[in-house]
C-alpha cells in the first residue's frame, strides 16, 4: 500500500516538473539558425551588447502570439485555411525582403550605432517582434509541439501548456542573448574594418532573402 502511494506521488511530481526531453528539444529549436537568431546577431554586431539583449527580448515576445494561438487552437485555422496561411506567409516574406533591402542599404540589422537610445531600442524591439510574428509556421509548429508534452490524463492541461510555453520562452531568451553577446564581443573588430562590415552586411542581406525564399516555398 505504501509503495503504491509513493509511486503515485512520484508520478504526480513528474507531472509538476518540465521534463528533460522538453528542455532539450526546446533548446535545439531555439538554437537552430533562423530569422530571430540572425537579427539578434546583427543587433549585437552593429549596436552592441545592450541592443542584442533588446533584440532577444523582442524576438521572445514575437513568439507569444504563436503560442497563444496554439494553446487556444487558433493555429488550426492556418493549418486548414489555405487563404489565411498564404496571406500570413507572404506578409512574412515581404517583411524579410524588406529587412534584406534595409540591411543592404545600411539601414537594417547591421546599421552601426554607437549608442542605443530609447528610440533605437524601441525600433529594435518592434522589428524583432515583427520578424517572429509574421511567420505562420511558428503557430503550426507550436500546435504540434506543445501537446506532445502534455499527458492525455492531465487534469489541467491549460496551466501545463502555459508552464511549458513560459519555459520555452525563457530558453529562447537565454539562447538568443548568448548569440547576441557573442556577436557583441567581436563588434569592435568588425566595425573597425569597413570591408569586413560590408561583407557581413551583404551576407546578412542574402541570409534574409534566403529565409524569405524558404518561407515562400513552405507548405502547411
Amino acid at each position: 500500500m505504501s509503495i503504491c502511494l509513493a509511486s503515485s506521488r512520484l508520478r504526480g511530481l513528474d507531472r509538476n516538473f518540465v521534463s528533460i526531453e522538453f528542455i532539450v528539444t526546446a533548446f535545439i529549436v531555439a538554437a537552430s539558425p533562423g530569422t530571430g537568431v540572425l537579427y539578434t546577431l546583427g543587433a549585437g554586431l552593429s549596436r552592441g551588447a545592450r541592443a542584442s539583449v533588446v533584440a532577444a527580448f523582442g524576438c521572445t515576445l514575437g513568439i507569444v502570439p504563436h503560442m497563444a494561438a496554439a494553446i487556444l487552437g487558433l493555429a488550426a485555422l492556418l493549418h486548414t485555411s489555405a487563404l489565411a496561411f498564404q496571406t500570413f506567409k507572404y506578409a512574412g516574406v515581404a517583411y524579410l525582403l524588406y529587412m534584406a533591402w534595409c540591411t543592404w542599404r545600411e539601414r537594417g540589422a547591421l546599421q552601426v550605432e554607437q549608442n542605443l537610445g530609447s528610440r533605437s531600442a524601441a525600433r529594435v524591439t518592434l522589428t524583432a517582434i515583427l520578424i517572429n510574428l509574421l511567420n505562420p509556421k511558428l503557430s503550426i509548429f507550436f500546435l504540434a509541439f506543445l501537446p506532445q508534452f502534455v499527458s492525455a490524463t492531465e487534469a489541467h492541461p491549460l496551466p501545463r501548456m502555459l508552464e511549458l510555453s513560459a519555459t520555452f520562452m525563457l530558453i529562447t531568451f537565454v539562447v538568443f542573448v548568448g548569440y547576441g553577446l557573442c556577436a557583441a564581443a567581436v563588434r569592435d573588430h568588425v566595425i573597425s574594418r569597413p570591408q569586413v562590415l560590408t561583407w557581413m552586411r551583404r551576407t546578412f542581406a542574402g541570409a534574409f532573402v534566403a529565409l524569405g525564399a524558404k518561407l515562400a516555398t513552405a507548405d502547411r
